[in-house]
């Protein structure tokens, strides 16, 4: 079998990028993974103006984990200061447990360090996600005690299901720079 392959995204995959996260975590193609937010929101979790941005942006980039032609992850990076913003990480829910996510994370953290010298990776995580966050408290990530609004009212992100959502920010330190092949 093929192994991953890692590459930045182009404008020409921003229509398989969408169709990937929504699947991995939306409506009922995203419960055969484990990182579906279906019971607690419904509609889009993102959509093409917004995988373009990122793609086209001067300080972004969407990286993406391949098996030969089959998308399997994607992530975004953003430059954030002296860190980078991680976010918009998907791994299509018939790949999820395999590892492709740690891989992905790794990926993810070598090429801020190479891009900007990110000392941190920071991103927001729903606070009802305990089980999702205690997936990334396994890989390096904190909990940073500051808090975020869900943006309720902006479909762009879905239809809240209960109206007690918001975002906790995690943060964990990348790699030295020495430590980046």
């Amino acid at each position: 079998m093929t192994d991953l392959v890692f590459r930045e995204a182009t404008a020409a995959d921003v229509a398989a990028v969408v169709a990937l996260v929504e699947s991995a975590y939306r409506g009922e193609p995203s419960r055969g993974g484990w990182t579906t937010e279906a019971d607690l929101l419904e509609g889009q979790r993102t959509d093409a103006a917004g995988i373009g941005a990122v793609v086209g942006g001067e300080d972004s980039v969407l990286l993406l984990a391949q098996r030969g032609e089959d998308l399997l992850g994607c992530c975004e990076l953003r430059r954030a200061g002296e860190g980078g913003y991680f976010g918009t990480f998907a791994v299509s829910p018939a790949a999820q447990g395999g590892g492709i996510g740690r891989r992905l994370l790794a990926h993810a953290d070598a090429e801020a360090v190479r891009r900007w010298r990110s000392a941190f990776l920071e991103m927001t995580v729903i606070a009802q996600r305990g089980d999702l966050i205690a997936w990334y408290e396994r890989l390096g990530f904190a909990r940073t005690g500051d808090r975020k609004p869900f943006p309720y009212g902006d479909e762009r992100f879905g239809r809240p299901l209960r109206d007690d959502l918001e975002f906790v920010v995690l943060r964990r330190p990348t790699a030295t720079p020495a430590q980046v092949p």
